[in-house]
């Protein structure tokens, strides 16, 4: 049987800088001592995005101080936990070599052994956090830099069945509010906005809809807007109401898409996984999008309709957090994996399924994640 084990993580892969202590118990139930999380919002928004040089200097003044403050609240001290987990990858090279230089250092100073995490491994694992899920699982992953439709075997064990080919969903949401004129961050400006306009004014397009691909793409959908914007401007309130709302049915639409041929392909593939224990099969939401409710209700509607649960974890813990890479090694100590050696190095490319094919529209390097 696993032991109890407690680990301290630290995420510090874009604008957030994040430290958290987190404990598992012999039957794999969680408990958070502690999450502590400094937004650099206010940094980056004068900008209209991150700015990784600005990102990497915040990091190096929190860090240290949120790292303590995490053992505070938590009421314990490093002699008192099992190892260090710290974002590897994927994310800013900046940020990334300060969170798990730290990590590392304190990893030395304590005798204590490193975890390097994947980021959107974090991501794919918090849900056995939160409700307990069995392996596997859909996952659909939604940010400002990744949307992903991945197959969550187990630990370690992942398979890329969809993933952007141009602009991450995120991205898109983010690049339509600027286009606007709307704040940073895009997207709840573009919701909020959306309330209050017709979804049906305007016809923008829904890409890859109807093919058999799970891959997503939203260029096409971002140019659409921008000529839809030129073509009536200047914009009233209402006019920008209206494309917001278009822009969200159609993502929306999009999805629905995409994913439905997801979940059919799961219940293809696992017919007999979840028969005897009655268990549904689950479909996993993660990233900043997630919290928009539109999209959710999409994705509920979806999942009901095909049997499935839909999991979404509370928002604290679908955007970037320290929480989900200290249980992300916590998974690996109780699945068996060896530590990192101390020479492990940052990536600023590391994608969950090594085999996934590089798709065109990502050039020579490949997919961001």
């Amino acid at each position: 049987m696993v032991p109890f084990l407690r680990i301290l993580g630290i995420e510090t892969s874009c604008d957030e800088t994040a430290a958290a202590v987190v404990e598992r118990d012999a039957e794999g139930h969680s408990n958070v001592l502690s999450d502590v999380v400094l937004s650099q919002l206010d940094e980056h928004s004068a900008y209209g995005g991150v700015v990784p040089e600005i990102a990497a200097r915040a990091h190096v003044e929190a860090l240290d101080e949120l790292i303590e403050e995490a053992l505070k609240r938590a009421n314990v001290s490093l002699n008192d936990v099992d190892a260090i987990a710290a974002t590897s990858g994927p994310g800013l090279i900046g940020g990334l070599l300060v969170g798990l230089m730290t990590g590392k250092a304190i990893a030395k100073a304590a005798g204590k052994p490193l975890y390097a995490i994947n980021h959107l491994e974090g991501h794919a694992l918090t849900a056995r956090l939160t409700d307990g899920l069995s392996f596997p699982y859909l996952m659909l992953l939604v940010s400002g830099g990744h949307t992903q439709l991945v197959l969550v075997r187990g630990v370690g064990d992942y398979e890329r069945w969809g993933t952007t080919i141009d602009d991450a969903l995120g991205e898109a949401f983010d690049k339509t509010a600027k286009l606007l004129g709307l704040p940073y961050p895009g997207g709840p400006a573009v919701e909020r906005m959306a309330r209050d306009g017709n979804p049906d004014r305007f016809d923008f397009p829904r890409p890859l809809v109807g093919e058999t691909r799970l891959d997503f793409s939203f260029s096409g959908l971002k140019t659409a807007v921008r000529q839809a914007a030129q073509d009536i401007a200047p914009l009233s309130d209402q006019d920008v109401a209206d494309i917001c709302a278009s822009f969200q049915k159609a993502v929306s639409r999009t999805l629905k898409d995409r994913i439905g041929r997801g979940l059919q392909r799961f219940k293809t593939e696992f017919p007999t996984t979840f028969s005897a224990t009655g268990e549904k099969p689950a479909l996993v939401v993660a990233g900043g999008v997630a919290a928009n409710l539109e999209l959710r209700g999409t994705l509920q509607a979806l999942c009901d309709k095909n049997g499935f649960r839909f999991v979404a974890p509370p928002l604290h813990l679908c955007t970037d957090n320290a929480v989900m890479i200290a249980w992300a090694g916590l998974e690996r100590m109780a699945s068996g994996a060896a530590p990192d050696t101390l020479d492990v190095q940052p990536r600023s490319r590391w994608p969950l399924d090594s085999n996934a094919e590089t798709l065109i529209g990502f050039g020579k390097r490949g997919a961001k994640a």
